[in-house]
């Protein structure tokens, strides 16, 4: 049974797709999917999660907007943050830490990499 809840926010279906195909192999996670941060801003707001998956670069809100959000919300201000973009240049990675983020990966990804971040963040065991 899964002891985690993961949100991830991706605009892209396929990215998407990807992320939680590699998350499925963690069995203590159940994972739920946002389209763009709007949505994922309402998911928040309805249930508890244990961490986030996000894209910076989305319509409607994008993933920093998300963040902040995320920040100032009482229930999620602690709650790691993963940012999955292609944005990789210095000046992105700053405000990311700024955000407060936990870790940045940029894309193409890597599953390995992205269930081992979330392993680490999470506590969880090999």
């Amino acid at each position: 049974m899964a002891k985690y809840n993961c949100l991830v926010v991706e605009d892209s279906q396929m990215m998407r797709q990807l992320l939680v195909m590699a998350l499925s192999r963690i069995t203590q996670l159940e994972v739920f999917e946002a389209d763009d941060g709007l949505i994922g801003m309402k998911m928040l707001a309805a249930r508890k999660f244990d961490i986030v998956i996000v894209d910076i670069n989305m319509p409607i809100m994008d993933g920093l907007k998300l963040i902040k959000h995320i920040r100032s919300d009482e229930v999620h201000s602690d709650v790691p943050v993963i940012i999955v973009t292609t944005e990789g240049g210095a000046e992105d990675r700053q405000r990311a830490t700024l955000l407060g983020v936990q870790a940045y990966i940029t894309k193409p990804v890597n599953a390995p990499k992205v269930i081992s971040t979330v392993k680490k963040l999470l506590k969880i065991g090999p």
